[in-house]
């Protein structure tokens, strides 16, 4: 078996969604076995946060890694483009409360990595991660997410919503088992998807003390006339997003089962409460 870190430090800057606050990212190379995981170099001893299911504290329009009283935020396109281009094991500093959001997806820090490139690692541990063997799934009325025993690791989603310009929407993306492919096909068809939000909801999330850093140049925003920033990357470039999202939060389980993900109108909570329930099933 071999593992993946990165052959090159990488550096971005931006602000975060829900703080507005500034922050440097650089990601770094790390030993093999060690996993992907963030460092407050902001704090007195920079704490580690480990990017573990169980480190994960609030799923609120974002997921929210702690440990003791030490917080990261808005950690999943990161941590998606991390796993989608193969990084396994990452040093992840940063010096502040909230990854930068960017452009709203995973592309600059895809683009970034792809510079780099990867560096392999003999791994000594010889014990193979296990597989789905039976459907786990979680539901809250009508949306859910589930995993399901497959030949090979799939994502699949599917929204709805009440403005036309979105609509009903499903996209499916299969995480093929060759590294070079399976990287480049999430560079291309996932990662530049951007982050979306609904016009009507942005007075009321601004007034909840959220999406602070959120703008035009980085998030999509709809309204009944349609698309107030277009054009698209992808004519469903939302739902594209959505399978991003869920590609971040499950690279918390640390590797991806053999499985075919499913989920509809779903959310970072329910991401999360079905990686809980795998890793009761598989360690």
């Amino acid at each position: 078996m071999k593992q993946h870190t990165l052959a090159g430090a990488i550096a971005l800057t931006g602000v975060g969604l829900h703080s507005g606050v500034n922050t440097k990212v650089r990601v770094l190379p790390a030993e093999v076995g060690s996993g992907r995981y963030f460092v407050r170099v902001d704090l007195p001893d920079s704490p580690i946060i480990p990017a573990q299911v169980a480190a994960v504290h609030e799923t609120v329009l974002s997921t929210q890694l702690g440990k003791d009283q030490v917080s990261v935020r808005t950690v999943e396109h990161l941590l998606a483009a991390l796993a989608g281009m193969g990084v396994d094991n990452a040093r992840i500093e940063i010096d502040g409360p909230e990854v930068p959001l960017l452009d709203g997806s995973a592309k600059e820090w895809v683009s970034s990595i792809a510079k780099v490139g990867l560096a392999p690692q003999v791994v000594t541990d010889n014990s193979v991660p296990l597989d789905i063997s039976a459907p786990i799934w979680i539901y809250q009325d009508d949306a859910f997410v589930a995993a399901i025993p497959a030949s090979e690791t799939r994502f699949s989603y599917g929204i709805d919503f009440d403005l036309p310009a979105i609509g009903n929407q499903w996209h499916s993306w299969s995480l093929t088992t060759k590294q070079n492919q399976a990287a480049e096909s999430f560079a291309q068809e996932i990662a530049p998807a951007r982050t979306f939000g609904l016009l009507h909801q942005i007075e009321y999330l601004q007034k909840s003390g959220l999406i602070k850093g959120g703008s035009l140049d980085n998030a999509l925003v709809c309204g009944p006339d349609g698309w107030l920033n277009p054009p698209l990357r992808f004519a469903n470039e939302p739902v594209r997003h959505k399978i991003l999202d869920l590609v971040g939060d499950l690279s918390l389980l640390g590797y991806f089962p053999r499985a075919h993900f499913l989920a509809y109108k779903a959310s970072h909570n329910l991401h999360i409460q079905l990686a809980q329930k795998i890793l009761a099933v598989t360690h």
